[in-house]
């Protein structure tokens, strides 16, 4: 089956196109047939969204984007290009209350333009957390990387005090992005200036800290937290970008050792925007983005792991993940699977990152509510700035957990 992806990027108030065309073999890949079998539930709400995209397509193919006939500005000027809502079922308002006996677990996808430029936005995140921390039992927050965007000292600066808001009301638990390492955001090595802002000796000492990656006991980029939430328990394991291959041995100890808790993984490049995981060695370049084609690749003997050797090596074998959460693919910044391991759960595996959207990303949360039932959580992304819920299907949708299986 041929699907194709049309995305609209906005960097910098420039509108770039960029369109992909991605070949998936449903046969060949059992874990997408569970998805597309969700996706027919939803085939009309999604008919808009799709419509945009040929359209979009269309547009691109009538204006000679890619060959020297025809100018962008030109093309331009003959048609209008979607805007950065084009698909988006924007509702204004408050959002509806939380269900009886649920709890939400909030979600920052890349805040990198915000600590740049944008600083308003990530302190009215963290503040619209804190204030509906009752109204909506809010019980934990996570980063998925990229907290700034050239690991600058100014850049930290606004990121900590954006993030210590939530000291004394909220628990958050960070993973990191490639922006976040090395001089400029290049990430040609693991340095960062992550562990001069948010510091061993502070988060050690909360009541959710479990632990570090025992290769680096003094730096925080790999870490796991506890999390009791609604009678059940809960650990959050969050990994650097492209996270090594010890560092995923690592990970996996930490998950066989708490085989009683529900796992979370928080990784900034995991799942890719054609809702499908970051595999190298499949796609190589054809996913832009990979971690196998970063500098810090070539400079660590290619000692980094995407999403499938994620899935592989420890989310596979480990009985007790219940879903995994990344950021960093552009293109619309949203996708998501679900992919069963061997014992036969289906977990769940998502994409979020608004950093393309104006003003840094105007100000977009993912709360994810999760039910009393114990299975059911139902996603909703906010934003506090622009007092609006977006309700399209890729921004509004339930999902159904998988318990874990005790050996």
């Amino acid at each position: 089956m041929l699907s194709r992806h049309c995305h609209w990027i906005d960097f910098r108030g420039c509108c770039l196109a960029r369109c992909t065309h991605d070949i998936v073999r449903v046969a060949a890949q059992p874990s997408l047939r569970s998805l597309l079998a969700y996706k027919s539930n939803l085939a009309m709400s999604e008919l808009n969204r799709r419509t945009m995209l040929e359209q979009s397509a269309a547009w691109m193919l009538a204006a000679g984007v890619g060959s020297a006939a025809l100018s962008t500005s030109e093309a331009s000027a003959q048609e209008p290009k979607p805007g950065p809502y084009a698909d988006a079922k924007l509702v204004p308002g408050d959002l509806p209350p939380v269900a009886k006996d649920s709890f939400t677990i909030a979600v920052l996808p890349d805040t990198q333009n915000y600590s740049e430029k944008f600083p308003a936005n990530f302190h009215a995140q963290t503040e619209w957390l804190v204030k509906h921390k009752a109204d909506r039992n809010i019980v934990a927050v996570l980063h998925l990387g990229d907290v700034t965007n050239r690991n600058t000292v100014a850049e930290w600066e606004v990121a900590k005090s954006a993030m210590e808001k939530l000291d004394g009301h909220l628990p958050y638990f960070m993973a990191l992005g490639n922006h976040d390492y090395s001089e400029g955001g290049g990430c040609k090595d693991r340095t960062t200036r992550y562990n001069d802002y948010f510091k061993l000796e502070k988060i050690s000492q909360t009541p959710n800290f479990g632990g570090v990656y025992d290769k680096e006991p003094e730096r925080l980029e790999n870490i796991y937290h506890t999390l009791d939430a609604g009678g059940r328990k809960f650990l959050v394991i969050a990994l650097e970008f492209g996270p090594r291959k010890d560092v995923v041995r690592w990970a996996a100890e930490v998950a066989a050792k708490h085989a009683d808790r529900e796992v979370i993984l928080i990784t900034h490049a995991y799942m890719y925007y054609d809702e499908t995981r970051y595999d190298w060695k499949k796609f190589g370049a054809k996913q832009t983005w990979n971690p196998h084609s970063y500098p810090v690749a070539k400079a660590t003997a290619d000692d980094v792991s995407d999403g499938e050797e994620l899935w592989s090596g420890l989310v596979a074998k480990s009985e007790n993940f219940i879903c995994t959460l990344n950021g960093h693919v552009l293109g619309d910044g949203l996708g998501r699977t679900i992919t069963a391991t061997p014992a036969g759960r289906e977990v769940p595996q998502m994409l979020v990152n608004f950093q393309m959207k104006p003003n840094g990303g105007d100000g977009w949360l993912r709360l994810l509510e999760f039910q009393s039932d114990g299975k059911t959580v139902e996603v909703r992304d906010y934003s506090p700035t622009r007092g609006e819920q977006n309700e399209s299907p890729q921004n509004r949708f339930t999902l159904t957990l998988a318990a874990p299986k005790v050996s």
